[in-house]
């Protein structure tokens, strides 16, 4: 394993192997938002709950129209009305329910009032503009599955039951450790040959956007000592360890030799570019064991190493299916590039317009370029040993939180 190249997706395999869906727990609703639910939740109610207009206008009877008819009673929202005399209409406003008798809803802006009453078009068919009870959501079905994320439209879901609380996965902990005796915090001057922590921030961004929750921020010193007990202390109170830099070849690189003395080194070196110095494995701990991912210390190589293995690993201990594979979007290729022996995954702004997709690559692909993600959406994905020409297809993977 030492001296062979694996892939990404035999790497993402061994990542993956064994991990547990996290325990749940019950939190209110308004507290519950990008959370991931746990169980399936049952409809209680129909959606809508009864018969109601769509717009403000007239409840009539299809058979009546194309004459005048007398109103007969005033419907506002939240009220319930009589039943619908025949020959007459009834003043009906948004969201107000349909009266027994009454099939359709003619929109005030088409009809004429007159002394006599309220004059109707012909020819309104039954059902026009009636919103039906349960055209949503019928009670009994399953309103969200297990594994849904709960944004907007899911939080708006469970509100239209009425619910108030629900079972969520526990977030995933995660240990975020920078190495390196040359990398420091914004705020503290800079010495020579110093750089400032750049992955942190950003790491610690992007693993909260895919749903985990930071227990933990340590910088780790060139120590293998040192290096031992931090990586030690960190999988006590995480379900992940993340560190940044320190899995290379060089001397002062220790945490691959610690992970092995500790725990288990499962994957080391990947045939990816940018990441190929990417090590991951397993740390014990008093009870069971966490997740060890060791990212390259470039900045470019931490960013696609993030996107391409914790989003998905996070999406396994939270059992969210959509976290766990990026959106794949074949686009036209802008640019032309050849590669060797290591899949490259390019920084690529995918532009969408009515020809198809257009893939557009940032000029400077080093791994230190930090400033080709930031306007960057997508991944394009070129497989090891061929080539690409300007306009041929090539496939992207959608930078999407999920």
């Amino acid at each position: 394993m030492a001296n062979e190249l694996q892939s990404v997706e035999t790497a993402l395999d061994a990542l993956l192997d064994g991990v547990a869906t996290l325990p749940s727990e019950i939190l209110p609703c308004e507290q519950a938002a990008g959370r991931v639910l746990a169980n399936s939740v049952t409809a209680r109610l129909d959606v809508p709950p009864f018969d109601n207009s769509a717009m403000d206008g007239y409840a009539v009877r299809a058979v009546d129209t194309g004459r005048v008819l007398p109103i007969s009673q005033r419907i506002a929202a939240g009220e319930s009305g009589a039943p619908l005399d025949a020959g007459t209409c009834a003043r009906i406003f948004t969201g107000g329910a349909i009266p027994a008798g009454a099939d359709c809803v003619v929109m005030q802006e088409r009809v004429e009032i007159r002394d006599e009453g309220v004059w109707i078009p012909a020819d309104i068919p039954a059902g026009d503009n009636v919103r039906r009870r349960g055209r949503d959501v019928h009670a009994g079905r399953e309103l969200l599955p297990a594994g849904t994320r709960l944004e907007a439209a899911a939080l708006g879901q469970l509100a239209s039951q009425g619910i108030t609380e629900v079972a969520v996965r526990r977030c995933p902990r995660i240990a975020l450790l920078s190495t390196g005796d040359e990398v420091i915090s914004p705020g503290e001057p800079l010495a020579a040959g110093q750089i400032y922590n750049s992955n942190r921030p950003m790491l610690k961004r992007l693993l909260e956007r895919f749903g985990a929750d930071v227990v933990h921020l340590a910088s780790v010193p060139d120590d293998y000592v040192t290096t031992c007990d931090m990586l030690a202390e960190a999988a006590e109170i995480a379900d992940v360890v993340i560190t940044t830099g320190g899995v290379s070849v060089g001397e002062e690189d220790h945490v691959k030799r610690a992970l092995e003395h500790l725990g288990q080194l499962d994957m080391w070196r990947l045939a990816m570019r940018p990441g190929k110095p990417l090590a991951l494995g397993r740390l014990p701990k008093t009870h069971g064991e966490a997740r060890f991912v060791g990212l390259p210390g470039n900045p470019v190589s931490g960013y696609v190493g993030a996107w391409l293995f914790l989003r998905p690993l996070i999406g396994e201990l939270l059992g969210c299916p959509v976290l766990k594979q990026l959106p794949r979007i074949h686009a036209r290729s802008e640019f032309a590039t050849r590669t060797q022996a290591r899949q490259h995954y390019m920084r690529v702004a995918l532009i969408f317009d009515p020809a198809g997709p257009r893939a557009a690559a940032f000029a400077d692909q080093n791994s230190a370029v930090l400033s080709s993600c930031i306007a960057a959406n997508a991944l394009a994905v070129i497989p090891a040993y061929s080539e690409l020409k300007e306009g041929d297809t090539v496939e992207c993977l959608w930078l999407v939180e999920g």
